[in-house]
């Protein structure tokens, strides 16, 4: 029997009660204020070189690679495991895939030696990703032992390809400089993938599975999910989508540098927690992780037209992230506070 209107708006009023007295909305609401407040701070001191099409459309262009990977690393933190190879992955990718071209096309190749060169370093991209996962699920090792030990081996397998110096791929600007419908080619693949993301995540058994793993592992493998073989899955499409970004990074430069995306994990990470997800697991959205890699780009963007250097930035960025999992904490402990009350 459905409820009376009465009742059914009474409920509704009284949910949203609880969830502002037990913090969530304003913890769901902090990262998007602050966002705001950075642009609108931003549009106050350098309204003319900030509020600009030019200046937006680049500030996109620059998100895009690191919202992609954040993507991925949103669904690895839910599972309550991290990711810090993915700096170094990005850019054994790129190597990779510029490597096939240039065997293919010669030093100057185009057509179809770019799109097979492309292909083999997202492939590969997958392909690496899947390798974390194994070793962390086959070998019981904790995520943050492998990847980094992973990270390490990627960034120096990028030094040896080339002899520390970058492919020159001249030819590959499309994934860069294209457009469609006055949109770039970068920031569409990146909407493109934070839909499919959002959806898999709310409505696919991954999803589900994901946030199960990440909220109780022990519970998630009782009830019958089997975990090695999601977490597999779970870094495997993370190093897929790494490989994408690895493939836009590399025709954003027209070269594969194997310098390419150090410290990129403290970016990535960060804006994933900025975005409300928490690093013991269990929560996160794709949405709110969307807001994180913004946030961070209007900030390093605007402390560039400020003239604040890049050291600077880093250390705001490392401030931002103290507090933002200082803020979760205490969440956390007010919860499990009002839970044995």
């Amino acid at each position: 029997m459905s409820q009376p209107r009465e009742i059914k708006s009474l409920c509704d009023i009284t949910s949203f009660v609880s969830v502002i007295s037990r913090g969530k909305l304003v913890r769901q609401l902090l990262p998007f204020g602050s966002l705001i407040l950075i642009i609108c701070a931003l549009s106050a001191l350098k309204p003319d070189t900030f509020l600009s099409m030019d200046n937006f459309m680049n500030v996109l262009r620059r998100s895009s690679v690191n919202g992609i990977i954040a993507v991925g690393m949103t669904a690895i933190i839910i599972s309550a495991g991290i990711d810090l190879s993915v700096g170094s992955m990005m850019a054994l990718c790129g190597m990779v895939g510029a490597w096939v071209m240039i065997v293919i096309g010669g030093t100057n190749p185009q057509g179809a030696a770019l799109v097979i060169g492309t292909f083999v370093g997202i492939v590969m991209g997958l392909a690496f990703g899947f390798l974390n996962g194994v070793f962390i699920t086959k070998l019981k090792l904790p995520p943050f032992i492998v990847t980094l030990g992973t990270m390490s081996t990627f960034r120096g397998i990028s030094y040896v390809m080339n002899a520390g110096k970058p492919y020159n791929i001249p030819q590959y600007k499309y994934l860069n400089e294209g457009v469609v419908l006055g949109i770039p080619i970068s920031v569409l693949i990146f909407a493109v993938i934070l839909i499919l993301a959002g959806l898999l995540l709310r409505y696919s058994r991954l999803g589900r599975y994901t946030y199960a793993i990440g909220s109780n592992r022990e519970a998630a493998f009782h009830a019958g999910v089997n975990v090695d073989s999601y977490l597999i899955r779970i870094y495997a499409l993370t190093g897929l989508v790494v490989g994408i970004a690895a493939m836009i990074t590399t025709s954003r430069a027209v070269s594969a540098q194997p310098t390419a995306g150090v410290t990129l994990e403290l970016d990535i990470i960060a804006a994933v927690v900025i975005g409300g997800a928490s690093l013991s697991g269990g929560r996160g959205t794709i949405i709110g992780t969307l807001i994180g890699t913004l946030l961070i780009s209007f900030l390093r963007n605007g402390c560039t037209l400020l003239n604040i250097s890049t050291n600077v930035q880093l250390i705001v960025i490392g401030a931002i992230i103290i507090v933002a999992v200082a803020v979760d904490q205490l969440a956390r402990s007010k919860a499990a506070i009002r839970q044995t009350e």
